[in-house]
């Protein structure tokens, strides 16, 4: 199955994306571009890609400690940017240090399990709103999310993601996230 450790935001700081996320539509060329769901907004932390069904008990209680280990933190939508005219993002603000830090213990977590990874490369926190073809230039709309500033909320779990891809061919079908574990930051709950 096909697996990634996340983030997940609140409902209250999806729906208030999703208010500036609707703004962003009504820009030219908006039509062009694959926007993301709001049930599938996430900060992925590790993606493990295919995992076998017998290295996922292993992969989970390495996820669980991992959480315990890294205590709650602060986090808020920050701002936008685009990864060239292919991926229009979100950023983050907030203890970025710490995400960063659970990111590296679910990385390390899945190594250990047996996970190939791909090469390990400084985290850079985002969340994917759209993706593109290049075109149109997605800096437009990386420029009206400059100014955006989400509403703080504390993280407090690590999660396990199953991304169960489109089958079916239709133009526009999207990937369907499902949480397959939740694990509370060390002191939550």
């Amino acid at each position: 199955m096909r697996l990634f450790a996340a983030v997940l935001p609140p409902d209250a700081v999806v729906d208030e994306l999703a208010q500036a996320a609707a703004k962003l539509k009504t820009l030219p060329g908006a039509d062009e571009l694959r926007w993301t769901a709001p049930e599938g907004w996430h900060f992925t932390l590790a993606f493990m890609s295919e995992v076998a069904d017998e290295t996922v008990l292993d992969l989970t209680e390495r996820l669980n400690r991992a959480a315990r280990r890294t205590a709650p933190f602060p986090l808020s939508l920050h701002a936008g940017g685009h990864f060239g005219d292919r991926a229009l993002w979100v950023g983050a603000a907030g203890d970025i240090d710490a995400l960063r830090l659970l990111a590296a213990r679910a990385d390390a977590a899945a190594r250990k399990s047996g996970i190939t990874m791909e090469e390990h490369r400084h985290y850079r926190p985002h969340l994917t709103l759209a993706r593109g073809k290049g075109e149109p230039p997605l800096a437009p709309y990386a420029e009206g999310l400059a100014t955006f500033r989400g509403e703080e909320w504390t993280v407090g779990e690590l999660t396990l993601v199953r991304s169960n891809l489109p089958k079916s061919g239709m133009p526009g079908e999207r990937p369907r996230y499902e949480v397959v574990g939740r694990w509370p930051l060390g002191g939550a709950g």
